[in-house]
């Protein structure tokens, strides 16, 4: 007879396992073909004021919340002040990497006085970028 620890031990492997990274056997979500991901606004080289309402657009794929597993789907983050990160694994999620899992196509962000650059990741169901990965080119903005 399994004693009560050894089965929430196991249901804890259980759920480990079920959660781990979908890139963690290899397979990441494939994205369709002139899939694009991109910055509706501020523009590239805008001078804006803070908070900054960055707007994002996306052109042959849908929106879809993190956890929704759907084909040609994805949800945005948004990369501040640093590069894309690797793409076999889940995107990070700090103050430079602001994940979008609610399927938001906009975001109000508060920027210090500076430059910044701004950019957008699409992630799957379990936040890894797909193959191949929908990045929209970097912008530099400059908040006063």
């Amino acid at each position: 007879m399994i004693s009560t620890k050894a089965f929430a031990l196991a249901g804890a492997a259980l759920l480990a396992f079920a959660a781990a990274p979908a890139a963690a056997d290899g397979h990441r979500t494939m994205a369709p073909d002139g899939a694009k991901v991109y910055i509706v606004s501020p523009a590239d080289g805008a001078v804006v004021s803070s908070p900054v309402k960055v707007v994002f657009g996306l052109h042959g794929m849908g929106v879809a919340p993190a956890t929704v597993e759907h084909p040609k789907t994805g949800h945005h983050h948004l990369i501040i002040d640093a590069p894309l990160p690797a793409m076999n694994d889940p995107i990070p999620k700090d103050e430079h990497y602001r994940h979008f899992g609610g399927g938001q196509t906009e975001a109000v962000v508060e920027l210090a006085p500076g430059t910044h650059t701004l950019q957008l990741l699409l992630g799957d169901h379990a936040h890894v970028p797909h193959d191949s990965p929908v990045a929209s080119p970097k912008i530099t903005i400059t908040v006063k």
